[in-house]
């Protein structure tokens, strides 16, 4: 039997910036859109996959989630998500439940959603009120691929219906599957499950069915997979990696759980920082590395670095904070430093 190929953590951290984006921005454009949201950009906490855009492609302004390469919708454990408008499909139908109750209730909420709206667009907590539901519930439709959303982070989400994509749910899982190992591998399958909000089974299932395209590996945080075509990708010399990125909350660089996470952060009591219980701060990644925490109030940018940085690392940090296409701001951003 052929020994799995043995992959340490520079390797695999500068694949996934590459993989990513990270390590240089990408031209402006429909296509770097589309790579950008290559695994979906979530947006639970307000204008997050714009800040997610930013770090990633050229040129992004206020108004690049609402690109017309772009949908929003409830996507992987039903967050909100920007993903790339050809890609609906995969982040919703690449979800549908496997069990016969949770495809009827999916199936159901959206035609009954549909049904109300009759072509109008209406904001959830209406919908939920007319049909009798927790509007939360409606989310339990989005699967279907019939429901796409609005939302700006101020007010409630705006709902309304589409065609249900013409793809088998089983081959929009599988390509699901492709993109999450290509942006977070090396993973596993339980792994794939826990990020998607699928059971355990369909992960499974998944990954058995790409087997002959993926390659074994070893890793720090134990035996995992990877797309047979990202191996030469892993093997390659790493390139230069940006002097400077402000990830925002739930941005997919970071986006992880178990040993992955120690394998990103291997001080744990830096991981505790990062991943808090309750709302994540974002991540500053100097030079590859995460290398501290920030949170923003207003045009105000609190900045927490773990342990001492240049005067060009602090330049750097500076100049990203200054360049966040955040709308809104009465006054010019600035930097708080924190201990």
């Amino acid at each position: 039997m052929k020994s799995p190929l043995v992959l340490g953590r520079p390797q695999i951290l500068a694949f996934r910036r590459r993989a990513g984006g990270l390590d240089e921005r990408l031209p402006r454009g429909a296509a770097s859109l589309r790579r950008a949201a290559w695994a979906g950009l979530q947006d639970s906490m307000p204008r997050a996959a714009l800040l997610s855009i930013h770090a990633r492609v050229e040129g992004a302004e206020p108004s690049s989630w609402e690109d017309p390469a772009l949908v929003q919708l409830w996507g992987p454990r039903y967050s909100a998500y920007v993903v790339a408008a050809p890609d609906v499909a995969v982040f919703s139908l690449g979800r549908l439940p496997d069990d016969e109750k949770g495809r009827r209730r999916a199936e159901d909420t959206a035609a009954r959603l549909h049904a109300h709206l009759g072509g109008a667009r209406m904001r959830y907590g209406d919908a939920g009120d007319a049909l009798g539901v927790n509007p939360n519930a409606l989310r339990y439709g989005a699967p279907t691929g019939r429901i796409l959303i609005r939302w700006e982070g101020a007010r409630q989400p705006t709902v309304w219906t589409v065609p249900r994509p013409d793809v088998d749910p089983f081959d929009a899982q599988l390509e699901l599957a492709r993109r999450y190992l290509h942006v977070f591998g090396p993973t596993t399958a339980a792994a794939f499950a826990r990020w998607a909000g699928i059971s355990g089974r369909a992960g499974t299932a998944a990954f058995d069915a790409l087997r002959p395209s993926l390659v074994a590996v070893r890793t720090p945080a134990g035996e995992a997979w990877i797309l047979a075509s990202d191996e030469p990708g892993f093997r390659a010399e790493p390139g230069p990696a940006a002097p400077a990125r402000l990830l925002p909350s739930g941005d997919a660089f970071f986006l992880l759980h178990g040993a992955d996470r120690a394998l990103l952060v291997p001080d744990a009591r830096r991981q505790s920082e990062l991943w808090t219980p309750r709302v994540w701060p974002g991540a500053i990644l100097l030079k590859g590395e995460v290398r501290g925490i920030w949170r923003r109030a207003n045009e105000v940018v609190a900045v927490e670095t773990w342990g001492k940085v240049s005067r060009a690392e602090r330049d750097a940090i500076e100049a990203e904070a200054a360049s966040l296409p955040l709308p809104g701001l009465e006054r010019e951003i600035s930097v708080r430093w924190g201990e």
